[in-house]
C-alpha cells in the first residue's frame, strides 16, 4: 500500500503534492526511470505555494525530461558560492550561464559580477526561461539550446566571453552531446577565460562522467576541482578550468 508522504508520477506528467509537507519530510517519487527518495526543504506552507516552489518546479521538470533537467532538485547556494569563486566575475566583461534552470547559480554570480557587464543566460527550457526572466531583468536570457552560444554571442557584439559558468548535467548526455556542448565552449570563451561546471560525486562512477572529466583535462590549460559541497544535494564539487 502507497504511504501518505509517497508521491507517485508519470513521466508525462506531475501531479501536484496534495495536504502539506513538514520541514525536511521525506517522499518518493516512482516513474519508469527510477524510484527517488526526496528529503524536503519545505517547511509547512499553503498548497498554492508548494507548487510554486522552486524545488517542486525542478522535480517536475526532471520526472517530464530526466536527461535535460539532470537532477531532482535546484543546486544549493553553497554550491553557488564554489561556483562563482576565482572565477574573475569583477573583472568580467562577458559573462554566461549555461543551464541556469531556476537560478541559483544566477543570483551568486549577480553578487560578484561587475554591473557594467554583459551576463547571457541560455536555458532550454521555456517554463525556466520565462521565470528566469521575470525574476532576474538585468540578465539577458535566451530560451536555446547552449549549443548556438557562439551565435548569440555574436548577436550581442561580443566575440568571445570572459567566464562561462555552466549547470548542465554532463554526466547524464551521451558522448555526441557531450562533444557538441564543450565544442561550444570553446570556441565562445576567450584564450584566458575561465570556465566552471560542476558534477556530483557519484557521476565519477558513470562512464560519460569519467569521459567527461578527460574531456576537461585534454581541452583545458588548466583544470582543477574543488572540495567537495556536502551541503548540496547530492553532493558535488566544481571543475574550474582556464582555456
Amino acid at each position: 500500500m502507497q504511504s501518505p508522504n509517497c508521491y507517485r508520477a508519470s513521466p508525462n506528467e506531475t501531479r501536484a503534492l496534495s495536504g502539506f509537507l513538514p520541514n525536511r519530510a521525506k517522499f518518493m517519487i516512482h516513474s519508469r526511470f527510477g524510484s527517488y527518495i526526496i528529503c524536503s526543504h519545505f517547511r509547512e506552507r499553503s498548497r498554492e505555494s508548494l507548487i510554486n516552489n522552486d524545488h517542486v518546479k525542478f522535480l517536475s521538470a526532471f520526472v517530464r525530461k530526466p536527461i535535460l533537467t539532470g537532477a531532482i532538485a535546484p543546486s544549493s547556494r553553497w554550491l553557488g558560492r564554489r561556483m562563482t569563486e576565482n572565477m574573475g566575475l569583477e573583472r568580467a566583461e562577458t559573462v554566461v550561464e549555461l543551464g541556469p534552470g531556476t537560478g541559483p547559480f544566477t543570483r551568486a554570480i549577480l553578487e560578484v559580477i561587475n554591473r557594467k557587464a554583459l551576463f547571457l543566460a541560455v536555458e532550454i527550457n521555456p517554463e525556466f526561461a520565462s521565470k528566469l526572466t521575470a525574476q532576474f531583468p538585468q540578465v539577458v536570457v535566451i530560451n536555446d539550446s547552449a549549443e548556438k552560444l557562439e551565435q548569440y554571442l555574436a548577436q550581442y557584439q561580443r566575440a568571445k566571453a570572459d567566464s562561462i559558468l555552466c549547470g548542465l548535467p554532463w554526466a547524464g548526455f551521451p558522448r555526441d552531446l557531450q562533444d557538441r556542448l564543450l565544442s561550444a565552449v570553446l570556441k565562445s570563451l576567450r584564450p584566458g577565460g575561465k570556465f566552471a561546471t560542476f558534477a556530483y560525486c557519484h557521476g565519477l562512477l558513470l562512464p560519460p562522467g569519467q569521459r567527461f572529466r578527460r574531456l576537461l583535462k585534454d581541452n583545458f590549460a588548466r583544470v582543477e576541482t574543488t572540495r567537495v559541497v556536502w551541503r548540496n544535494m547530492p553532493p558535488a564539487f566544481v571543475y574550474r578550468c582556464e582555456r
